[in-house]
């Protein structure tokens, strides 16, 4: 990595997946929710201090695209309506977008791309739960549209240390920059 690199806060944003209670609440390796939660709070601010948008992606769960498969997630019918809600935690300003999605990636039937191409963003921070589903998925989906990536190693989690070393490792610096928390804040600084 070179000394030299920065973020454009006119040309970046922070894209933030599935930070709401219902997936918030499940064990996550190697990080736990909670040290995710507060590296992506600790990005979030430092975007807006510098004016760079802020996305946070969530799926209305009671929404969730049902598809034809081996494992089909299955959800409790009885889910209440905040499991679908962004933490708290999270620290969702009021001047930040919101996209919901229907399945795994944020790009798939969601005004994500228009909303991020209307703003001349170029370059998607990337970070959230699960490594391997939400976020890993729209990372594929973003690059197939052109756009640059970083994906935060520390502020990404998943259900094993394993899932979480294949994606880093195998996955993730073949379709984007991958850095920590600490880079990322310099860099936008």
């Amino acid at each position: 990595m070179s000394a030299e690199w920065k973020l454009n806060p006119k040309t970046t944003a922070l894209v933030l997946i599935d930070l709401q209670n219902a997936i918030l609440g499940r064990e996550t390796s190697p990080y736990t929710a909670s040290e995710v939660v507060e590296r992506s709070h600790a990005m979030a601010e430092a975007f807006r201090s510098k004016g760079a948008l802020v996305v946070y992606v969530r799926v209305p769960l009671s929404d969730f695209l049902s598809l034809p498969t081996d494992e089909p997630v299955i959800l409790p019918k009885d889910l209440p309506a905040a499991a679908s809600e962004i933490a708290e935690a999270a620290a969702m300003q009021s001047g930040d977008l919101l996209i919901s999605k229907r399945h795994w990636g944020a790009f798939a039937q969601t005004p994500l791309e228009s909303e991020l191409r209307s703003r001349g963003i170029a370059t998607v921070v990337l970070a959230g739960i699960a490594t391997n589903m939400g976020v890993e998925s729209t990372l594929r989906q973003g690059t197939g549209l052109g756009f640059a990536f970083v994906t935060v190693e520390d502020a990404c989690s998943t259900f094993s240390p394993e899932m979480q070393n294949f994606a880093f490792k195998a996955i993730f610096p073949r379709l984007s920059h991958v850095r920590t928390t600490q880079q990322v804040l310099e860099a936008i600084a």
